[in-house]
């Protein structure tokens, strides 16, 4: 067995949650001691996302209720804030993901995904980039390490679609239903933005177990 213990993330760039996920478990990993490999994969936090995008406050009224939009906003803000991320949901702008998760694929291939993600988290919370829009998507890649040549022709095609089905399909079977959700070594699934001190907790579990007796 190897000693790189893996973390399966199902994520999605469009959902605060884990964008304050990705930060906790980067704090806990930075406590384990351990080697660990952390891949990305697609989930799609609201498939009722519109191809063009639109704000985003207009379309969470309407799925929710506009009274009920502030509160929501209010309270991921601040979490946010608390781990040192800004977020700026008045300009945020509701769009499908599956172009943004095509990126991330190619950031995987090219051993940037990391990079990749945190680029489309900043951009659609804190800037209000156009995450449908493929000429933007190409710049956050080149903003991220990515060749530009190569971005622009990966999205140009369907490079990566067949992936981001894979991984939408994966979620499903195993029964996935909220982002984030961390499998760690295969095994065991934590659901939730868990504080780190939670996540260090199941990682040191997850490894002394793998230890032979």
């Amino acid at each position: 067995m190897s000693d790189t213990l893996r973390i399966d993330v199902w994520s999605d760039v469009a959902c605060p949650w884990c964008y304050i996920g990705k930060h906790r478990l980067e704090r806990a990993l930075a406590a384990y001691d351990g080697e660990v490999e952390v891949v990305s994969h697609a989930f799609l936090l609201d498939p009722s996302a519109p191809a063009e995008a639109r704000p985003l406050d207009e379309h969470l009224a309407e799925r929710f209720g506009a009274d009920r939009v502030p509160g929501m906003q209010a309270h991921v803000t601040g979490i946010a804030a608390a781990e040192g991320l800004e977020l700026h949901l008045d300009r945020a702008l509701a769009v499908s993901t599956r172009d943004a998760h095509r990126l991330l694929a190619l950031g995987r291939h090219e051993g940037v995904q990391p990079e990749v993600q945190e680029r489309l988290f900043r951009a659609y919370f804190t800037e209000g980039r156009d995450l449908g829009d493929l000429f933007v998507l190409a710049e956050i890649g080149v903003e991220a390490g990515l060749d530009g040549a190569r971005v622009r022709e990966w999205l140009a095609g369907d490079h990566g679609a067949e992936e981001v089905e894979e991984e939408l399909a994966t979620a499903r079977d195993l029964g996935i239903t909220a982002v984030p959700t961390f499998v760690i070594d295969r095994r065991y699934a934590v659901q939730g933005a868990q504080e780190p001190a939670t996540l260090l907790r199941v990682l040191e579990q997850v490894s002394r177990e793998r230890r032979p007796a």
